[in-house]
């Protein structure tokens, strides 16, 4: 792929007061942006902020309301995905769109516009993706590739259409430290090409790192623009939020007591062809303690939550034990009556019930016996309305929901406040034990913030906390021990001060079965 022309003097892409309504709710508000070309640009902004509204219209999925999209100085109407990528946009989503069924040369053949034969767009996948340090096998299945590698397909097919602007929204949410760094290297490959990127994190010292400018939405509309490299992670929260964004305030071990829940040689059988098999799991969580579990995506941290919440009971029944009680092969409710917690990962469908209200989800997120503070009628039990709306006011007034009404559908809340709600439900029931996938998954830094401090200070009340996160910000900044899962194999704990960054990237590779993560590393 040969390097860019030069353009003349002017921005590559600019907007100029691009504008989208739906209904009443303006998503993005006159928005101005210029994206120079051979720069990395960040768009930063709070969850609800427009980001993601913005890059859909440049990328044609959906049509502004009004304002003008201009492409090299000329103004142009994207009216679809394969016109985007005609002028010279691409994209890579959060999520990916892949077939795990098909090879990566099948996947990448989906995407394109034109009808190519899959031996040349395997040669070509091929050749591309170690010619920018992304190695693929464009024949390997999907389903045997790991997390990172499934990342490569996505941003190989969007260079094998030789963009001018490729706009990569949260693309290390799922990489480990080293992937990170490699995915860097290909950013810098492309700039010093002059091509340009359109880099949306909310990891903000990664904006520090690689990113020329940034420009900040806040409420649909641009707050701000700076050189992120003359910024600090926290003046850039600021400008994001609008207000001091406040530090989690680290746990101690100050009031360890007993181990509260444990789980021993835990292996469990993959349910489904693609998931990913336990192997020999054991840990112990005592009270005042936050394991947190690091990993990539997919590596068994799902079937983990599963087994630890008892969505999918396993076969021993002491093979996990809560409160000093074998509850393997028990269900959620038996865990719950225990005094445990759980917040999935996907919060719409999962943890929450899009189309209820607050107040419905906090009923249905309680046992049998947590339900009888909202129970009266004598012998035939009505739901006390009144106490059901007041328990949900105090978990949205603990924490900070901000909602568009006093009892709003669980669907009206944007992502971040919505989880934050789903973690007060947990936390109002002042569970002994808590355990929690991704909390903070997707979310912007004040709700992330708030997330975490919660998770603290439960753990300082006395509760036992697991913590599985793929954000390695999150990890440092709530555990007291951490421990990493690979291939469906857990690491053994160690205290959260022992462990650097590139140790645990180590360790997310599997080699955690030899020792210490310090002489792994050393070794390795």
């Amino acid at each position: 792929m040969s390097s860019l022309n030069a353009l003349p003097s002017g921005a590559l892409l600019s907007v100029k007061k691009l504008t989208k309504l739906f209904g009443s709710f303006t998503a993005c508000n006159e928005i101005d942006l210029d994206i120079a070309q051979g720069e990395i640009h960040a768009l930063l902004g709070e969850n609800g902020a427009g980001k993601s509204t913005l890059v859909k219209m440049l990328f044609g999925v959906l049509e502004p309301t009004a304002g003008d999209i201009l492409w090299e100085g000329k103004p142009v109407a994207v009216g679809a995905p394969g016109e985007a990528r005609k002028l010279g946009i691409g994209m890579v989503f959060q999520h990916f769109s892949l077939f795990e069924a098909l090879t990566v040369a099948e996947n990448i053949a989906l995407s394109l516009d034109d009808k190519i034969p899959i031996g040349r767009i395997a040669e070509e996948a091929r050749a591309l993706s170690r010619a920018y340090g992304l190695p693929l096998d464009p024949h390997a299945h999907v389903a045997d590739l790991s997390v990172g590698e499934r990342q490569r397909i996505e941003i190989v097919r969007a260079l094998l259409q030789n963009p001018k602007l490729i706009i990569l929204d949260e693309p290390t949410s799922v990489l480990t430290p080293q992937e990170a760094d490699k995915l860097f290297e290909t950013l810098f490959k492309l700039k010093a090409e002059g091509r340009s990127v359109l880099y949306i994190s909310h990891r903000l010292e990664e904006v520090q790192r690689i990113c020329d400018r940034a420009t900040v939405l806040r409420h649909g509309r641009v707050t701000g623009a700076c050189d992120p490299k003359r910024e600090t992670p926290g003046s850039l929260a600021r400008m994001m939020v609008g207000s001091h964004v406040p530090s989690v305030s680290h746990p101690d071990r100050g009031n360890v007591g007993d181990v509260q829940l444990a789980v021993t040689s835990l292996s469990v059988a993959p349910r489904t062809p693609f998931a990913t098999p336990l192997r020999d799991v054991s840990l112990a969580v005592r009270s005042g303690e936050i394991l947190a579990i690091a990993g990539v995506a997919g590596n068994g941290q799902g079937e983990l939550f599963d087994a630890l919440s008892g969505e999918y009971p396993v076969a021993q029944p002491d093979a996990i034990m809560i409160r000093r009680k074998p509850v393997g092969t028990q269900g959620i409710t038996a865990r719950r009556l225990l005094g445990a917690g759980f917040v999935p990962e996907e919060r719409h469908g999962h943890a929450a019930v899009s189309a209820l209200k607050l107040s419905d989800n906090v009923v249905l997120a309680r046992s049998q016996s947590d339900r009888k503070a909202f129970l009266g009628g004598g012998f035939l039990k009505v739901i006390r309305r009144g106490a059901v709306r007041s328990a949900a006011k105090r978990i949205s007034e603990s924490m900070d929901v901000r909602k568009s009404g006093e009892d709003p559908a669980a669907a009206a809340l944007s992502g971040g406040n919505l989880q934050k709600f789903i973690v007060g439900r947990e936390l109002d029931r002042q569970p002994v034990v808590l355990v929690v996938n991704q909390p903070t998954w997707g979310v912007d830094a004040g709700a992330a913030s708030h997330i975490r401090q919660a998770l603290v200070d439960l753990a300082r009340a006395g509760s036992a906390v697991v913590v599985i996160s793929q954000d390695l910000d999150e990890i440092f900044e709530v555990a007291t021990d951490i421990a990493v899962i690979s291939e469906g194999r857990l690491s053994p704990p160690f205290p959260a001060g022992e462990l650097t960054r590139e140790q645990i990237g180590i360790l997310m590779g599997g080699l955690h079965e030899s020792g210490p993560a310090a002489e792994t590393a050393d070794a390795h």
